[in-house]
């Protein structure tokens, strides 16, 4: 027997994470490519990002035959948040600067160097980085390495560097909420069994 879904945020309506989910403004538009493998993720953090920010889109795919339009927003600049040699560590915007359309793709490293891969006009887009040393509240999945942050924080350090001194820190309140639903349905020590500090 399947649980009742919340059809906005996508969880067991038991579990629905809608009243903490607050309505953001940014001068940033944040479009976010998800793969689809990510939709059904019980974890699903770009959607949270989504719904939290009235200046964002998330579109789902691997091949994004619509990007030229996506890409083309009159009044902003888009770049790619993504790690590469070229890529520009991100500051808040001078008065007269044009803002950006961060285009964030969303799945594994993996998923997300293959969206790059088949999608070229994406790959071609100049990159933006997070400063170094960010640390994941995210503490379900093992991080490939020191500063790998989920989607929604990867978001939320990006606007507070580039809309400062906007707070985004609201955004993640959804998030550490479905965690902390997380360990308690797997309870306690489980978690530190997989999880807790080593």
């Amino acid at each position: 027997m399947s649980r009742i879904q919340c059809p906005r945020c996508l969880r067991p309506q038991s579990h629905c994470l809608c009243p903490l989910i607050p309505s953001l403004d940014s001068r940033t538009r944040v479009l976010l490519l998800q793969h689809p493998s990510e939709v059904s993720h019980a974890l699903n953090t770009a959607r949270l990002a989504a719904l939290g920010l009235t200046n964002a889109e998330l579109i789902v795919g691997e091949l994004f035959e619509e990007l030229p339009r996506l890409l083309d927003q009159p009044g902003y600049r888009a770049r790619l948040l993504f790690p590469g040699d070229e890529a520009q560590p991100m500051q808040a915007y001078a008065d007269s600067d044009e803002p950006l359309l961060l285009v964030v793709p969303d799945g594994t490293w993996r998923k997300a160097r293959k969206m790059l891969h088949l999608n070229p006009l994406l790959a071609a887009l100049p990159r933006v980085t997070l400063a170094e040393g960010g640390v994941s509240r995210y503490r379900l999945r093992k991080a490939p390495g020191p500063g790998a942050l989920s989607t929604i924080e990867a978001i939320v350090q990006a606007l507070q560097v580039l809309d400062a001194p906007a707070s985004f820190e609201p955004l993640l309140k959804p998030f550490e909420a479905l965690i902390e639903g997380q360990i308690a349905a797997m309870g306690e020590e489980t978690f530190q069994r997989n999880h807790g500090s080593k």
